[in-house]
């Protein structure tokens, strides 16, 4: 049994992912069946349970409100709503619902409550649950955990040196400090990122050696490669090689080998073939469901179908970890306590990101 390693350097990323191809996945296939069923993937449906009108300025994000690209805003789903998908969800496959809101940070008050009952209503259904809201408190993630909430997601999605060319509303240190308060509860972390905004294969390794030098290392990792939408700064990045996919998710898998890796956004322009590939490599969870938030996704149907050709299993839910209780909103131990804590604004300007707010105005 390998023993994980948390101290590995950004060198040591870049030779795993630029070794011979053939060497490359035979390594990372063979800690997989180390340490995962190679034959099962976790099937998971992304809900936007707010949609739009975010005040961040990530180069890639379509509801950034900054930028034009269509993305309709819509107020925060009901209770109601969120379990007829949650139900949909788990006719067709899915162990997991991830809910999203176009927010910053969540902020104590109605909605914020509305979310953690969303929470209580999927885990009664015996569905893990997770969330990605922005920034949150240690107090936000004690309630969150109190509801039942299985995961929370804040990728940090990309490299310290290159996040600084991508987003300019908030800082690197703030999606640590995020993780570092789920860390404090029982909720497991998912944190990633994306590929093919423009960054070095030196980023792809500073980013994995930020997330695989976490002690305990993220339970879930998330490997997207961008989904070039108009109207975004990064609209005019060519779209990801599958054999840079496949190279991330190994590398992935050889440096985290107990994580789940999630082969997440593009999968649109991925083959089955190039899937398969990746799945060899070790990824073992997909994102099902036509949309991605707001972003295209292959039809849940055609994942059934390439499941049944490839011989795969769609994971239970809670095999990883044990499923948590629900404590019932009048029973919490943890009350609102109305913060507002200083998230920090870098303020430098990226001029790529001022060009694509002006432009469509």
């Amino acid at each position: 049994m390998s023993i994980t390693k948390h101290d590995w350097t950004k060198e040591e990323i870049i030779a795993i992912y630029n070794k011979p191809m053939m060497d490359l996945l035979f390594e990372a296939a063979s800690i997989h069946r180390e340490h995962h069923d190679p034959n099962v993937v976790q099937v998971s449906t992304l809900l936007s349970i707010k949609t739009g009108g975010c005040p961040e300025d990530c180069g890639y994000c379509p509801q950034a409100a900054r930028y034009h690209t269509g993305v309709e805003g819509n107020d925060l789903m009901s209770v109601n709503q969120v379990k007829a998908q949650a139900l949909r969800a788990k006719e067709s496959g899915s162990s997991r619902v991830c809910m999203g809101a176009a927010w910053r940070n969540v902020k104590d008050g109605p909605e914020f409550d509305q979310v953690l009952e969303m929470v209580r209503t999927i885990n009664k259904l015996d569905m893990e649950v997770c969330c990605t809201l922005g920034m949150i408190t240690e107090n936000q993630a004690q309630r969150l955990a109190e509801a039942g909430l299985y995961a929370y997601n804040h990728n940090l999605d990309t490299s310290e040196e290159y996040y600084k060319e991508v987003i300019s509303t908030r800082g690197f240190e703030d999606r640590l400090e995020t993780i570092e308060n789920v860390r404090k509860t029982n909720v497991t972390v998912c944190s990633g990122g994306i590929i093919g905004m423009g960054e070095s294969i030196e980023d792809r390794a500073g980013m994995l050696v930020a997330l695989s030098t976490l002690n305990p290392q993220p339970e879930s990792v998330p490997i997207n490669a961008l989904v070039a939408v108009e109207g975004t700064p990064l609209e005019e990045e060519k779209p990801v090689e599958i054999w840079e996919m496949i190279r991330m998710v190994a590398t992935t898998r050889i440096v985290m080998p107990e994580t789940q890796v999630r082969l997440s956004a593009g999968r649109t322009n991925m083959s089955r073939e190039g899937q398969a590939m990746c799945f060899f490599a070790g990824a073992n969870s997909i994102f099902a469901g036509d949309k991605l938030l707001t972003t295209p996704n292959p039809d849940v149907n055609e994942d059934m179908k390439m499941f049944e050709m490839l011989g795969l299993n769609p994971q239970k839910p809670f095999t990883k970890v044990s499923q948590p209780k629900t404590v019932e909103a009048a029973d919490s131990q943890f009350a609102p306590l109305g913060e507002k804590p200083k998230w920090s604004r870098p303020g430098h300007t990226i001029e790529r990101n001022v060009e694509a707010s002006v432009k469509g105005k």
